[in-house]
């Protein structure tokens, strides 16, 4: 069986958020998603209208990883980059809170993630699958490009 974590990550990430924004009416950016930065070290909004799609693409593969429940500051942490001070040295900064938080709630409404209380969020039944069955599609297209990669393929 092929996992999410055996196929790169780039693909995976963009066939989930073209997932998303295609059949998952829940997940779907907020007014304010146009116009607000992704974290306080970065100088600009992002420049790619999907980015929200691949900010919850890109959630789930690390639910995924993580394999247990992960919390927002976590997640935080994990989005978050080096701020640039002028002169002085730079530092470390989480990500945005709203961002993650509001992608997770969208998440759950839409039955891909649940909360376990004082831990986190983890993944459903329901979300491992849909990180799998897309890491197959996305294995069957590799396989197609170099048919070495066909022993990976189950019953093969």
């Amino acid at each position: 069986m092929v996992t999410a974590l055996e196929v790169p990550a780039d693909r995976l990430i963009a066939e989930l958020a073209k997932y998303l924004k295609e059949r998952v009416p829940e997940v779907r950016p907020p007014i304010w998603a146009a116009m607000v930065k992704t974290g306080v070290h970065k100088e600009k909004p992002p420049m790619d209208p999907d980015w929200w799609y691949y900010r919850a693409a890109s959630i789930l593969r690390k639910l995924y990883k993580a394999g247990r429940p992960v919390g927002v500051e976590r997640l935080r942490t994990a989005y978050g980059g080096r701020l640039n001070r002028g002169v002085a040295p730079e530092h470390f900064v989480k990500g945005p809170g709203a961002i993650t938080r509001k992608i997770l709630q969208q998440l759950e409404k839409a039955g891909l993630v649940e909360k376990v209380p004082g831990k986190g969020r983890r993944l459903t039944p329901a979300g491992y699958s849909l990180l799998d069955n897309t890491a197959y599609r996305i294995m069957v297209s590799l396989a197609k490009e170099r048919p070495e990669l066909t022993k990976y393929l189950p019953g093969k």
